[in-house]
């Protein structure tokens, strides 16, 4: 049997640096990223996206009985620290140009929640497969309204709009560095902070909020939050072939396109306009089953009958039964969107056996 094509692989090739004692790697790496970034970003190191995410909630003030907008179209770890938190979140459909938060419905549901006389506490908005977002809206809006606007990048580190990175247009910004993203820690995470008392703030709640002292004291709650040194380093490493990566998946997006531009009723998911650079970190398609005489399931099993991994696009925040008595705002551009989307291999080590193994199992269904 033909060995398996995953969906995303981590691709390493770089020796690991000899580690140091004590948090020397973490601190360059975090520098590695602030350079990587411009714009006077500061960054601290965590043990995961999810973590950052928490800890931008905590920054926020967020707090027990709060209202909290996301983005419904992602993946849970964008809203359970919304939960962690104590606060309500509500959900906000896509819109079909980015797959990202629809700007009407969300300045539709910040204007209900202040009629009933409660604001919204943040917004939580996500560049999905690495795509950005409608980010002048979106940030115009939390901008009229003074609401904290935190920018889950995790999927889009060296994506650009307009020709700034991602994850520097919130108040706080969000990286993943799990297994599967564009560069991996083998488990990690960032928050990128306008500032640098908020950055302190969140290494300080990240190390369980020990105060300095001789012995360990503690006035309030901390997180053991903190990306550890040995993952640190390779983070490093990964960071010198970034934009490598980025190309290599870019490339792979076009060879989906060309494999689909002649097939009636697929489409490859593209920048909408040249403002857009998506690292492509995952290549998608919807399929549009009437036109095209096939389903996203018929070519996900034709590609799993050939070992070949594909998957649905995210099931939306809205329909899962942990967020069923959740308010949404919105259509179906979502619901759709999972219906009919599928994620196909994408990984920046995918080799021209893999591309030839992949078309040729399209062609089968074809």
């Amino acid at each position: 049997m033909n060995t398996k094509i995953y969906l995303s692989e981590p691709r390493l090739e770089y020796p690991l640096k000899i580690l140091s004692s004590g948090d020397k790697n973490v601190l360059e790496f975090e520098t590695s990223i602030e350079k990587y970034l411009g714009n006077n970003k500061h960054v601290a190191a965590l043990n995961s996206g999810t973590s950052a995410i928490q800890l931008a909630l905590v920054l926020a003030e967020v707090a027990y009985g709060d209202e909290v907008l996301c983005q419904s179209f992602t993946f849970s770890a964008t809203a359970n620290p919304i939960v962690y938190q104590g606060a309500k979140p509500i959900f906000i459909d896509s819109e079909k140009d980015t797959w990202n938060m629809c700007p009407f419905y969300l300045e539709k549901a910040i204007l209900e929640s202040i009629s009933r006389g409660k604001k919204p506490k943040a917004i939580i908005f996500v560049h999905l497969y690495g795509m950005p977002a409608r980010i002048d809206e979106i940030s115009s809006i939390a901008k009229k309204y003074q609401i904290i606007l935190i920018e889950d990048a995790a999927e889009a580190l060296g994506s650009e709009y307009k020709g700034i990175k991602c994850g520097t247009f919130g108040d706080f910004g969000v990286f993943s560095f799990n297994n599967n993203k564009i560069i991996t820690t083998f488990g990690g995470g960032a928050l990128v902070c306008e500032n640098e008392t908020d950055k302190d703030r969140a290494v300080f709640l990240a190390t369980q909020a020990r105060e300095a002292a001789p012995h360990y004291q503690h006035s309030e709650i901390g997180y053991n939050y903190r990306m550890s040194n040995l993952l640190a380093g390779i983070g490093s490493e990964q960071m010198e072939v970034l934009d490598e990566n980025v190309e290599l998946r870019r490339g792979i997006n076009q060879f989906y396109q060309e494999i689909f531009k002649e097939i009636e009723g697929v489409s490859v998911f593209r920048e909408p306009t040249k403002e857009y650079h998506s690292n492509h970190w995952l290549s998608c398609i919807t399929i549009n089953e009437v036109t095209a005489g096939f389903t996203r399931e018929a070519l996900r099993l034709q590609l799993e009958k050939d070992n070949i991994e594909s998957r649905p696009l995210w099931k939306p925040m809205h329909l899962q039964p942990v967020f069923n008595d959740c308010e949404y705002y919105g259509d179906k551009v979502c619901e759709n969107l999972f219906i009919n989307g599928l994620c196909l291999p994408s990984g920046s080590n995918l080799t021209e056996a893999d591309r030839s193994r992949i078309t040729n199992s399209i062609k089968k269904l074809l």
